[in-house]
């Protein structure tokens, strides 16, 4: 099981680039055995944040500042309300880059699950969806980058935070759909810190599963 390194959460945010440095220095020494397998649990300032593959045409409409990564995806939002977690873990070989995505989404599947969620799947799409009245909402997303057989970078689950930053851009490069939150689904407040406990458990019981 990895160890839990709680780095910020509300309402203690975490700038993006300290924690981008953090994640590079973690990563380091996991990946050179000297340190275990850790994932940082967090809640970012907010930030605009672009993977490899992300397009002019899908960054913000108004010049807001855009920090380009080193992740695989496209552009996305982080900020208050929103648990990020940075899984940094030796994968074993052959390395299957995939099959560890589809295990991220299970662990954020099964989270949600426990406050009354029915998270899944979309084919070709990353992260966790939900059928809202016939219409696949995202509510999970996930971006990822190995190097060194080590993981960085992770997932982001909305939880309460608002939306309104999703309206400027073309979230992971998908414009024929929503983003919603778990606030939004169950009608209840369900903070990170909430969901980070949950995500712990999970992360402890499928660990073997990479």
């Amino acid at each position: 099981m990895p160890i839990f390194e709680t780095i910020g959460l509300a309402p203690n945010f975490v700038d993006y680039e300290a924690a981008w440095q953090t994640q590079r220095e973690v990563h380091a020494a996991v990946a050179a055995g000297q340190k275990p397998e850790t994932v940082l649990l967090l809640e970012h300032s907010s930030v605009f944040t672009a993977g490899k593959r992300t397009e002019d045409y899908e960054k913000p409409t108004d010049g807001t500042p855009v920090i380009n990564v080193d992740r695989g995806g496209k552009i996305t939002w982080h900020g208050p309300g929103q648990l990020v977690g940075y899984p940094i873990m030796r994968l074993p070989e052959p390395i299957d880059v995939v099959g560890y995505v589809r295990w991220l989404e299970q662990v954020l599947i099964d989270t949600i699950a426990e406050f009354g969620v029915i998270g899944q799947r979309v084919g070709g799409r990353s992260g966790v969806w939900v059928d809202v009245n016939g219409e696949f909402e995202k509510v999970a997303a996930i971006g990822i980058r190995v190097a060194e057989k080590t993981t960085m970078h992770g997932f982001a689950l909305n939880c309460d935070n608002s939306l309104q930053p999703y309206d400027t851009i073309v979230a992971c490069g998908i414009s024929d759909a929503r983003t919603t939150t778990l606030e939004i689904l169950t009608g209840k407040k369900i903070t990170p810190a909430m969901a980070a406990e949950v995500v712990k458990k999970h992360l402890g019981q499928i660990g073997t599963a990479r």
